[in-house]
C-alpha cells in the first residue's frame, strides 16, 4: 500500500518547484475525476506525471453530479448495451475492490403505472440490468405488489403506482471520491496542484511539448516540459484545443443539470425513487439525512464557471416529484441546490438529452490528447483509454493499465475497521453512527483523523453549525487534502453548503477560526474568506429566484470562487 501524501502548504511549495524543474512524461490538465483518473493511471504505469487544476479539485462537474455509480437504466431503452455493461462492471469494481469505503449500494423503487404490459417490460429490462455486469455485490431486482410499495414508500400517492420493482445501484460522494483518486495518484508519485491554471501551450514546431502554468494564488508562472499533454477539462475542452492552435477532432456541448436537497423526513420512504418524465428520468436519491432530487438536462450557453439553477429549474423538479407525493414539497423545504454542466460530445442531435454519454479520445496534434464525454461511473476506463492514446508520444514499452487492481487510499483495512466499530467507539468516545460516517468518508485513513484528535482533543467536538461533521474534519481538509479556501472546505471537502438550512453560513465562521493558522490567514484574510462565502451563498439563493440570464448574472456577481475573483 502506498504511503498517503499530505497535500499541505509544504507539499504545495515543493510541487511548484518540481513542476518548474522536472521534465514530465505526462502533464494532465483538469482536476475533475477524469483528470485525476488519468494521473493515477499514468503514475501506476511508471510514468512521471503532473496534474494541474485551475480551481479546486472536483470544482466543476465532478462535485455536482447525481452522485451515482450506475449503469444507467435509461440507456437500456436506447439499446446502448455496451455502455451499460461497461458501467456496471465499473460499479462492481468500486464496490468490491477499488473504493468500498466510498461507494455504497443504494436501492430504488421503480413504480409501475400500468397493470398489464408494464410489469413484464420493466422486469425484462431490470433482469438484464442485473446480469449484464457479470459478478455483482448488490441484491437482485425484487417484485412488489401495490401493498408492498405502500409499506416501503408510505409517502407515495396510491394513484401514482400499480405496484413496482425495487432494484439496486450504487452511490458515492463524488467530490470525496475525486479527492481520493487525486491523493492516490500523489501517493504513487504524481505531482498534483490546484489553483494552477494553464495559460498557454508550448510548441516545438507543430508538436505540443509542455505548458505555461500560472499559480492562481500568487501570480507566479512556470514553464512545464512534458512529452504529452492530456486535456481533461470537460466543458473547457474546446478552449484547450484552441489554445493549442489547432482544430479539435470533436467538440463539446454543455448540458446543465440541477439537483435540490431536502431533509430526509420530508419524504416518507425507505428507498430511493426513479420516475419517468416526458424527456428523461427523475431520481430521488437517499443522501444520509437528506434526499437529493434531480436532474434536469438543458442546453447551457452562458458562463461555464457559473452554471445557475433558476426558479424555473427548481419549479420543474418540484412539479415532477410532487406529482407522486402525498405531502408535496415546497420551496421552503429546500436546504440545498446545486447546478453542474455535463460535457457532452456534440453532433448527434440538437436535444442535449440525446447527445452521447460515451466518451471520445483524440490526438488532434502530436503531443496533445483530448478526452471528453463519458459518465462519472466510467472515469477509470476513460483514463486508461487516454493514456493508451498518449503512448504514441511516449517512449516505447509503456505498460498496460493496472488501475483495475489498485485500491484507492482508505480501501485497504476499511472492512477490518468496520468490524471493530464497537471497540473504536469505546476507544475514541464517539458514537457508532459518527464512526460509521467517518469510515464511509475516509476509510482506513480515519486513523489520520484520530491522530489529529489525540493531539488536540477539542477537535473531537461537532462542528458548530454543521454538527454531523467533526471539527477535526475541517482541520484535516486543510492539512491533508489540499483545501485552500473556505469554499473548498464547505462545498467539496464536506457537503455542508447543501446539507444545512443556512447553507453553511454559521459553519463558515467556525471553520475559518479552525483553519486560519494552518492556511496562513491573518484576521483580514479570514474575514474576507467568510464574507466571500456568505456572498456566494446569497448569490446562489438570488439566482434560484430568477430567470436564466439573471441567475447567471447573480452568480457571476457573487464571485463563486475566490480564485476567479482574484485572478480572473
Amino acid at each position: 500500500m502506498p504511503v498517503p501524501i499530505r497535500l499541505d502548504g509544504a507539499y504545495r511549495e515543493q510541487a511548484w518547484e518540481t513542476l518548474a524543474s522536472t521534465p514530465f512524461d505526462v502533464l494532465v490538465v483538469g482536476g475533475g475525476v477524469t483528470g485525476a483518473g488519468v494521473a493515477l493511471d499514468a503514475a501506476t504505469r511508471g510514468l512521471k506525471v503532473a496534474l494541474v487544476e485551475q480551481r479546486d479539485f472536483a470544482s466543476g462537474t465532478s462535485s455536482r453530479s447525481s452522485k451515482l455509480f450506475h449503469g444507467g437504466v435509461r440507456y437500456l431503452e436506447q439499446m446502448n448495451f455496451a455502455l451499460v455493461r461497461e458501467a456496471l462492471k465499473e460499479r462492481e469494481l468500486m464496490l468490491t475492490r477499488i473504493a468500498p469505503h466510498l461507494v455504497k449500494p443504494v436501492a430504488f423503487l421503480y413504480p409501475l403505472q400500468h397493470r398489464v404490459w408494464e410489469r413484464p417490460y420493466v422486469t425484462a429490462g431490470l433482469t438484464l440490468y442485473d446480469t449484464m455486469g457479470g459478478a455483482r455485490s448488490v441484491p437482485r431486482t425484487k417484485q412488489l405488489t401495490k401493498g408492498g410499495v405502500r409499506r416501503l414508500v408510505p409517502g407515495l400517492k396510491p394513484s401514482a403506482h400499480q405496484g413496482g420493482l425495487q432494484y439496486y445501484d450504487a452511490q458515492a460522494d463524488d467530490a470525496r471520491h475525486t479527492f481520493t483518486v487525486v491523493r492516490t495518484a500523489a501517493a504513487y508519485g504524481a505531482t498534483v496542484l490546484s489553483s494552477a491554471k494553464v495559460v498557454g501551450l508550448n510548441h516545438a514546431g507543430e508538436r505540443v511539448v509542455g505548458a505555461r502554468v500560472l499559480d492562481v494564488e500568487t501570480g507566479r508562472e512556470v514553464e512545464v516540459d512534458a512529452s504529452v499533454v492530456i486535456n481533461c477539462t470537460g466543458v473547457w475542452t474546446d478552449d484547450i484545443q484552441t489554445m493549442a492552435g489547432g482544430r479539435g477532432r470533436f467538440h463539446v456541448r454543455a448540458s446543465k443539470g440541477i439537483h435540490i436537497v431536502v431533509a430526509r423526513d420530508r419524504i416518507s420512504s425507505e428507498t430511493g425513487l426513479i420516475l419517468r418524465t416526458a424527456t428523461s428520468v427523475l431520481f430521488c436519491i437517499p443522501w444520509g439525512t437528506h434526499w437529493i432530487i434531480g436532474t434536469t438536462d438543458t442546453d447551457w450557453e452562458l458562463s461555464r464557471a457559473h452554471p445557475a439553477a433558476t426558479k424555473a429549474d427548481i419549479d420543474y423538479l418540484l412539479g415532477q416529484i410532487n406529482e407522486v407525493l402525498l405531502q408535496p414539497l415546497t420551496h421552503d423545504d429546500i436546504q440545498g441546490v446545486y447546478a453542474g454542466l455535463r460535457p457532452l460530445l456534440a453532433g448527434e442531435d440538437e436535444a442535449t438529452s440525446q447527445l452521447s454519454r460515451e466518451h471520445a479520445v483524440a490526438r488532434p496534434q502530436p503531443g496533445l490528447i483530448s478526452i471528453a464525454g463519458g459518465k462519472y461511473t466510467t472515469y477509470r476506463v476513460m483514463a486508461a483509454d487516454a493514456v493508451d492514446a498518449a503512448r504514441e508520444d511516449l517512449s516505447p514499452g509503456v505498460p498496460d493499465s493496472v488501475t483495475e487492481h489498485i485500491p484507492l487510499l482508505g480501501a485497504e483495512g476499511y472492512q477490518a475497521l468496520m468490524n471493530q466499530l464497537e471497540t473504536l467507539s469505546r476507544r475514541h468516545e464517539l458514537p457508532v453512527w459518527r464512526l460509521t460516517h467517518l469510515l464511509d468518508r475516509y476509510g482506513s485513513l480515519v486513523t489520520e483523523i484520530f491522530a489529529l484528535i489525540e493531539e488536540r482533543p477539542e477537535l473531537a467536538e461537532p462542528l458548530a453549525g454543521a454538527e454531523e461533521y467533526l471539527a477535526a474534519e475541517m482541520v484535516y481538509a486543510a492539512t491533508h487534502e489540499g483545501a485552500l479556501h473556505l469554499n473548498d472546505l464547505l462545498t467539496r471537502r464536506t457537503r455542508i453548503s447543501i446539507e444545512t438550512p443556512d447553507r453553511g453560513a454559521q459553519a463558515a465562521r467556525t471553520t475559518a477560526d479552525l483553519v486560519a493558522d494552518i492556511l496562513g490567514w491573518d484576521e483580514a484574510t479570514k474575514a474576507g474568506e467568510v464574507e466571500h462565502y456568505i456572498r456566494r451563498v446569497e448569490a446562489e439563493i438570488a439566482s434560484q429566484q430568477a430567470d436564466e440570464d439573471q441567475a447567471a448574472d447573480a452568480l457571476r456577481a457573487g464571485a463563486t470562487d475566490v480564485r476567479t475573483r482574484a485572478h480572473g
